[in-house]
């Protein structure tokens, strides 16, 4: 959509402080719908994010890279506050740290003895998931056109400032959900 999205890494971030959020308040939880939920927070959190740079550009035509970078830092100082204050493990000697989530929050590991969870998995099929919609839908060719010929998509009825919001939610919601992966994998906290 002739857009840029240069703040993914923040959006990773906030999506792992949300799903980490979920992890933290039902720390004590077993049940098999606190990954499912921690799941949501972080894609919500990543779009919630994104939906930032994209208001800034539809609303005000401000330039997305900038403010799509910038609050990459900012997400970053947020995560510090918060693991050195009021998502510190209380049980931490005072290490800038989340305590250690629990069980039902962590993603089961596919090779023993490895690092390799099953959030390598769903990343591959949400990588699929993605290049489906942008190479073989109707909305991936609306963002195609708009990104290569904007006054051709507007006489088209293609809307440019609804397919901005789209890409930066949908690559927001993506970039919450890699954040969510790397915590809820074998780190299994916030740091």
């Amino acid at each position: 959509a002739n857009v840029w999205n240069i703040g993914a890494e923040g959006q990773l971030t906030i999506g792992a402080i949300c799903g980490g959020a979920v992890a933290l308040w039902f720390h004590e939880a077993q049940g098999f719908w606190v990954l499912p939920l921690m799941i949501v927070a972080g894609a919500l959190g990543g779009m919630l994010w994104a939906a930032i740079p994209a208001w800034l550009r539809v609303r005000f035509n401000a330039n997305e890279i900038l403010t799509s970078l910038m609050l990459s830092y900012v997400a970053t100082l947020l995560l510090s506050y918060l693991v050195s204050g009021p998502m510190r493990d209380p049980q931490g000697h005072n290490f800038p740290e989340s305590r250690m989530f629990g069980e039902g929050a962590l993603l089961p590991i596919i090779l023993d003895g490895t690092r390799l969870h099953f959030g390598a998995i769903i990343a591959v099929g949400v990588v699929a998931v993605g290049w489906v919609l942008v190479s073989r839908s109707f909305i991936g060719f609306q963002i195609k056109v708009v990104g290569q010929a904007s006054v051709a998509a507007g006489y088209a009825g293609f809307s440019q400032k609804r397919l901005i919001w789209f890409a930066f939610l949908f690559c927001g919601a993506l970039a919450g959900l890699v954040g969510l992966f790397v915590v809820a994998g074998p780190i299994g906290s916030l740091t």
